[in-house]
């Protein structure tokens, strides 16, 4: 379902009112209808539900609580057990987004869009995370480094490093999206270490030599300082993306759990400790599958205490992956740093509610302070890109042609949590009800109104009873749909 685009940021909350009614084009007045800002009262409950057919896309209403007994409520929220807080949710700001938006979007398309994006103003969604490469990645138009010398000599003293190829396009949006949203958390990850550091000669596979071991912990730290002096703060860093993988047309490096450890402990954790005291460090930044890899990590004392949280990717193994890991090491942040929606199986036919139940809903209940989907925004090819995927979808398509935005179902199953779950959030306990119904719960830090997300898996309706306290409330989620419901405590 593609909206048209409004060339006013003004109209952003029109457009996404008027969406959830399946109107074709922005009116010139708002739709009267609950927006994602300030909360209902006590005794009622706002909710937000989309459909998988895009029937219902965000579309309001409200529902009243009821004095009764909840011990046998389908989903019970439990505000009383709490969990970790929320960081945020969000996507990657690749070179492939960052180009399209820079450079096949007005200047109107291109803030309208961001503001909606990252803007809590309205029915902005609210993006409080996401991520940046180090260097090209399979979603860049071209493949490079931020330190490659002429011939590809060897340049330990990093003397060619430059954030040039990023200065048009990435540095740009994320300055603008830092501008509409200053809590904005931004990670970086590389895909590669430069060519001249290993053994493979190439962006394209190989191994980091361990003789560039402190040269490439002094790359990783001149990125956050050229980025920092550009205005944009680096919170955290992981190693390598996909370290147990080498892609053979698209920048990508192996990198297994001794090799971290030795490069963490020895290397760039002390001289993180020492320049940026402040900067994060993430293991992993790879599938579910091999958890043992992070615990290897872990298990490294040296290593271990320079890094605070594990990141995982969804393409392969379970969520439920995260939990004993977690469960291993608590003192250590759980994150879900990259997942892409696109035309395979099962996203094809899990679509909307499969997004939901998976990265949303179970990312959170195993853990995850942040949920991060891949492209930003790719165009109507699933590009620009040199290598990798041919059949990855972005948050938002961005017509080549004409800078119109349409949404895809990656964006409306990270809107359902991130337009209504604050920075700083508390995920709280909430029954698992079973049934094909999945969800999760928060409680907000500023105002202590209670989110649930729930996503309905079946082909048929469903009723379900919520219950908070001796409060509950019935609503009838339609098949194959995702629902958000906001509602106050009783004694605020």
């Amino acid at each position: 379902m593609q909206h048209a685009h409004c060339a006013s940021a003004q109209r952003i909350a029109t457009r996404l009112r008027c969406a959830a009614m399946a109107c074709c084009a922005c009116l010139a007045v708002a739709c009267a209808t609950p927006s994602g800002g300030a909360p209902a009262d006590a005794g009622l409950v706002e909710v937000w539900t989309t459909t998988a057919d895009r029937q219902q896309v965000l579309s309001p209403s409200t529902l009243a609580m009821t004095a009764a007994d909840s011990a046998g409520a389908d989903i019970e929220v439990d505000a009383r057990t709490r969990h970790q807080r929320m960081l945020g949710f969000g996507a990657s700001i690749t070179d492939a987004s960052a180009w399209l938006i820079r450079h096949r979007m007005d200047e109107a398309q291109r803030e309208a869009l961001l503001r909606e994006l990252f803007g809590r103003d309205g029915d902005g969604v609210g993006f409080d995370f996401a991520r940046l490469t180090i260097g090209a990645s399979d979603f860049s138009r071209t493949h490079y480094s931020l330190d490659d010398p002429p011939g590809g000599a060897p340049d330990p003293a990093l003397r060619h490093f430059s954030i040039a190829p990023n200065l048009d396009d990435v540095v740009p949006v994320a300055r603008q999206a830092l501008a509409i949203n200053p809590r904005l958390r931004i990670m970086a990850s590389p895909w590669s270490a430069p060519a001249w550091m290993k053994d493979s000669g190439s962006l394209v596979k190989g191994r980091l030599l361990p003789r560039y071991y402190d040269a490439f912990a002094r790359y990783l730290l001149r990125y956050v300082d050229a980025y920092a002096e550009e205005g944009i703060p680096i919170f955290a860093l992981t190693v390598q993306n996909e370290p147990d993988y080498e892609p053979d047309d698209y920048p990508g490096m192996r990198f297994n759990a001794p090799g971290r450890a030795r490069f963490i402990g020895d290397h760039l954790g002390p001289l993180r400790d020492r320049r940026h005291p402040d900067l994060q460090i993430f293991d992993w930044d790879h599938n579910w599958d091999k958890p043992e890899e992070p615990l290897a990590v872990l298990a490294d004392a040296a290593a271990s205490k320079h890094v605070s949280a594990v990141a995982w990717h969804c393409y392969g193994g379970d969520v439920s992956a995260q939990a004993p890991v977690r469960d291993a090491h608590p003192d250590k942040d759980v994150y879900m740093t990259e997942c892409s929606g696109g035309d395979w199986e099962p996203v094809r036919s899990g679509g909307l509610v499969l997004q939901a139940r998976t990265l949303i809903i179970g990312t959170t209940r195993h853990w995850a302070r942040g949920v991060l989907f891949w492209n930003l925004a790719l165009d109507e090819n699933g590009g620009p890109h040199a290598g990798g995927c041919d059949t990855c979808r972005g948050v938002v398509t961005i017509d080549s042609k004409t800078g119109e935005v349409s949404r895809t179902d990656d964006y409306y199953a990270l809107a359902h949590a991130s337009r209504f779950v604050r920075r700083d959030a508390w995920r709280i306990a909430s029954t698992d009800s079973g049934d094909g119904i999945d969800n999760v719960a928060f409680e907000n830090a500023d105002d202590g109104s209670r989110v649930l997300v729930a996503s309905n898996s079946n082909e048929a309706p469903r009723t379900i009873t919520v219950g908070d306290g001796g409060r509950t409330f019935v609503y009838t989620m339609p098949a194959k749909s995702v629902a958000t419901f906001r509602w106050h405590p009783e004694d605020r």
